[in-house]
């Protein structure tokens, strides 16, 4: 591919990552803000807000790395999620490092979830997980660790259609299965 062309394609692959980041990088509705708040973590709205934040973020970064057209669509989320966490000006530049190591942390366990699959729905031991980095009280009932759940899957479907909406949709040929489709 002549230079041009490379650079072209290189800034709208860019492109389009910031318009998903954009998408992932909403903060959560105060419905549901409430609702950690009062559930799992003492009345802290700040503590809830952040989880969910963080629930938002690591699932739309999660969904782009296994769910996109192309597997560089990953890595080039991540590189604009990375850069705009680094200005994110709801972190005091004090506490970036807190922010980046408890959002990793969210990460990796969010990504152990979606990648295993004995036991419970996953959606549920999302929200399961979820309400463990909120502070989940014990004895907490099934109905709210279903609620976090439904948040979670929503979280991720949200992502899924921002991909879409961003990159297009597979289109495949009714009458070949996607396995038989020759390779790039």
């Amino acid at each position: 591919m002549p230079l041009f062309a490379q650079w072209r394609a290189q800034r709208e692959e860019r492109r389009r990552a910031a318009a998903y980041v954009d998408s992932i990088l909403r903060d959560p509705p105060e419905t549901q803000v409430a609702w950690l708040a009062g559930v799992a973590t003492r009345g802290d709205e700040d503590h809830a807000r952040w989880e969910l934040r963080y629930a938002r973020r690591a699932l739309g970064l999660l969904a782009a790395e296994r769910d996109a057209l192309d597997d560089r669509t990953g890595s080039t989320v991540a590189r604009v999620l990375a850069e705009r966490l680094e200005r994110d000006p709801a972190v005091a530049a004090e506490m970036k490092e807190v922010a980046d190591r408890q959002f990793n942390v969210r990460l990796m366990e969010y990504r152990l979830v979606l990648s295993t699959r004995p036991g419970a729905p996953t959606n549920l031991r999302l929200g399961q997980m979820l309400l463990a980095f909120a502070g989940m009280p014990v004895g907490l009932g099934a109905a709210d660790v279903a609620r976090a759940g439904e948040i979670m899957a929503g979280y991720l479907a949200e992502a899924n259609e921002a991909l879409r909406d961003v990159y297009g949709a597979a289109a495949l040929p009714d009458d070949v299965a996607p396995s038989a489709l020759p390779s790039r």
